[in-house]
């Protein structure tokens, strides 16, 4: 004889037993492809030396994603010839999410100066997510006799080609900012590159340079402490970090320059992987100590989506070609 009420518990517990497994499954796809990647370390390439603007940037990022996501983010510098050895060894990467780069304007204009690479920037990577804007600074070592913008031009054109600029290398953004302002303002100086922010600095910091539009991260606290001074932004409003320092175009009406940076990966990566470092990315961008160090280092935030950076790059890279062709810009 067969026991109804027992039947009916071993009935109803199957039942609950399935319900709770129907409704687990829906997260089971999703739960699979948050543990598919990333299962190793990525690396995340920088194209000049350590302790340069690109490279605090890709340290704050790489700390941030490495706790997010479980697996170790690792800088890897690969300096030289503007950026352009660290962009070609990322388009050459294998499109698996493993090899990202902290990408930066010139980047993406580089091909107007190089016409021997063998990769085209806007073609040959995808982009995951705009990270920043910083404004470069215009700053001289304090024994420099100008203290102002228009000090400095007085000075220059009494002394045509006695002042030394540096910059992060030939065609880079800091160099492109200092031919503008040589454009707008007649002046003559001579043009010293170096192999990176952090060099450039180490040189107009002893006085071997007498100015340089450099990158306002790495600048900002030898301009606090008074081992630099700073005479102008170069973006349209002053700076938080900076108030007291005026903007170029207080001075030179519609000069304007200032610096993205953003992570990109190689072309034909999964979009999902993208998508998912893009949404990584803009959680970070909202933390609190994470805007907090961004904003210490005179920088801005610029979240959003994939498809909004790739308009930024495109419009940036054509200003700059424009300077790049009206300057006769040539690399080393």
């Amino acid at each position: 004889m067969i026991d109804l009420a027992c039947s009916s518990k071993l009935t109803r517990r199957r039942f609950l037993h399935l319900s709770a497994g129907a409704a687990v499954l829906p997260a089971l796809p999703r739960i699979a492809r948050a543990q598919t990647y990333p299962t190793r370390p990525v690396r995340i390439i920088v194209g000049y030396p350590a302790g340069g603007v690109l490279d605090i940037f890709a340290r704050l990022l790489s700390q941030w994603l490495s706790e997010r996501l479980g697996q170790s983010f690792v800088v890897e510098n690969r300096p030289g010839a503007s950026g352009t050895i660290a962009v070609d060894s990322v388009v050459r990467a294998a499109p698996d999410g493993y090899t990202l780069l902290l990408s930066a304007a010139n980047d993406a204009y580089n091909e107007n100066l190089y016409p021997d690479l063998k990769y085209n920037y806007i073609r040959d990577i995808s982009p995951v997510a705009s990270i920043a804007l910083a404004p470069l600074v215009m700053e001289t070592h304090p024994s420099f006799p100008a203290k102002t913008v228009p000090e400095f031009i007085s000075y220059a054109k009494a002394n045509p080609g006695k002042i030394n600029f540096a910059s992060a290398g030939s065609g880079t953004v800091q160099h492109l900012c200092a031919e503008l302002f040589k454009t707008m303002t007649g002046i003559e100086m001579v043009h010293v590159p170096y192999r990176g922010d952090s060099p450039a600095l180490t040189d107009l910091l002893a006085g071997q340079v007498q100015v340089y539009f450099g990158n306002l991260p790495p600048s900002i606290e030898f301009i606090r402490a008074g081992r630099l001074r700073a005479l102008a932004l170069t973006t349209a409003a002053r700076s938080p970090a900076l108030p007291d320092v005026p903007v170029a175009g207080e001075f030179l009406p519609g000069f304007d320059a200032s610096l993205w940076f953003g992570v990109v990966a190689p072309r034909n990566t999964s979009a999902g992987i993208i998508e998912m470092l893009n949404r990584e990315i803009n959680a970070g961008l909202v933390d609190s100590n994470m805007k907090s160090r961004i904003a210490d280092l005179g920088a801005v935030v610029i979240s959003g989506s994939r498809s909004e950076f790739g308009k930024l790059i495109a419009a940036d890279t054509e200003k700059w070609v424009k300077v790049i062709r009206s300057a006769n810009v040539r690399p080393d």
